[in-house]
């Protein structure tokens, strides 16, 4: 889908190299505290999957990932209130079912994992449901992609897209942007707590969070993916329109281009003015890497042409901005220069010009060079796995092979 990166490739080889051995992870385990073998943010489930994909596009060794996944299945497991997609039963299902592919191989071992899974997300969904019925507000974890529904739906979507339960997903996800009884002007995503998902007295009328990781992006993506793939339920393109129509008030223009910000406050709100400064870097989660392209798959789900060439020329302004691209000094999926590679990557492979995968192998070259002065952690969200990850898509230049990039909702 574009050119090789021969270099690019070449040092996501060399990094999987380094991590090849599970062991030593195991004796000592990172001290970041995300160090569960289930999680997919920062245990041994993030690591498979770097291995997991360089063994389906026949660059790595299968048995180092069925090394690293065996690893990432030890330990006890949680279906509990804290599992979502990057944690737990469900991570461990992702990344197995990533494993598999169409094998049939861990057969067993998905068919245990899917039951806890679909019991986790029908609870979950439950839940949801009788706080609409209550009229009140959500929390963060209710929808968001780290620990809500959309995550939860993404797996779905990704395991089994016509099973019943992607389906039922979809349609909570089309309820959330249904106006609630008492809402007034605020959309009925709006959360009832801070942005670090906890009640404060700082936000006593809590806030809109507009992020891929935590907000509402994360349900505008799953949405225009169905719509993309023909897996779409009743009200999703209103939904989706929905969702544009809160955005497009918020987006905002300066010398560098088009930007969302990172979540809006009740003043804000009030007002309808945000501040310049409050431009969020172009990460994943809450920056450009994210919210433009989903902004460019609403485009391609609705047939909006005017949308999705909006959010591809935000993502080229903010790829010809050094100044942009200096606030990301971090390797990372989530926090740096990572996720904006593997962002734009995708939004280049579906843009109608060939600007952005123009700028592709500058940005390949400013992650390797990060790479050679710093020593990251080999976890896969803010890490050396996520790095490798995604230089390994723009040194193949084919779209990767096992769909690792689901967990992000990129595609």
């Amino acid at each position: 889908m574009s050119a090789p990166q021969p270099h690019a490739l070449a040092v996501a080889g060399s990094i999987a190299t380094a991590l090849a051995d599970p062991q030593p992870w195991v004796a000592e385990p990172p001290g970041n505290g995300r160090i569960w073998p289930q999680s997919l943010a920062g245990g041994a489930a993030g690591i498979a999957l770097l291995h997991i994909e360089r063994a389906h596009s026949g660059h790595g060794d299968p048995a180092t990932a069925h090394a690293w996944l065996h690893v990432a299945a030890s330990g006890a497991l949680t279906a509990a209130a804290n599992a979502g997609l990057f944690f737990g039963a469900p991570a461990l299902a992702f990344v197995t079912h990533a494993a598999a592919d169409d094998s049939g191989r861990y057969r067993g071992a998905l068919a245990r994992l899917d039951d806890a899974v679909m019991t986790l997300t029908r609870t979950r969904l439950t839940a949801a449901h009788a706080r609409i019925d209550c009229g009140e507000r959500p929390e963060m974890k209710e929808f968001d992609l780290i620990r809500g529904l959309a995550g939860l739906g993404a797996y779905h979507f990704r395991r089994h897209p016509d099973h019943p339960i992607t389906g039922e997903v979809l349609s909570y996800l089309v309820r959330l942007t249904e106006p609630l009884p008492a809402g007034g002007e605020l959309p009925p995503w709006w959360t009832s707590v801070a942005p670090n998902g906890e009640p404060s007295s700082d936000y006593p009328h809590g806030h809109g969070n507009l992020g891929m990781s935590h907000g509402i992006c994360s349900a505008l993506a799953l949405l225009s993916l169905a719509v993309i793939r023909n897996a779409g339920v009743a009200g999703v393109k209103e939904a989706i329109e929905a969702i544009c129509g809160w955005t497009d008030t918020w987006r905002q223009h300066d010398d560098a281009g088009p930007w969302w910000p990172g979540y809006i406050t009740h003043d804000q709100a009030c007002t309808q003015r945000v501040d310049p400064s409050q431009r969020p870097r172009p990460s994943w989660c809450y920056g450009i890497s994210g919210t433009a392209r989903a902004q460019q798959l609403a485009g391609m789900a609705l047939g909006d042409h005017t949308r999705k060439q909006a959010a591809e020329a935000a993502m080229l302004a903010t790829l010809r901005d050094p100044a942009q691209l200096d606030r990301l000094p971090e390797i990372g999926l989530c926090h740096g220069t990572a996720g904006l590679l593997q962002a734009a990557w995708w939004m280049a492979a579906d843009a109608h010009t060939s600007q952005i995968s123009a700028e592709l192998p500058n940005l390949a070259h400013r992650l390797t060079e990060q790479l050679s002065r710093s020593l990251p952690g080999p976890e896969l969200l803010d890490g050396a796995a996520g790095a490798a990850l995604a230089l390994h898509t723009i040194g193949t230049g084919i779209a990767p092979a096992s769909r690792w990039d689901t967990f992000l909702l990129l595609a």
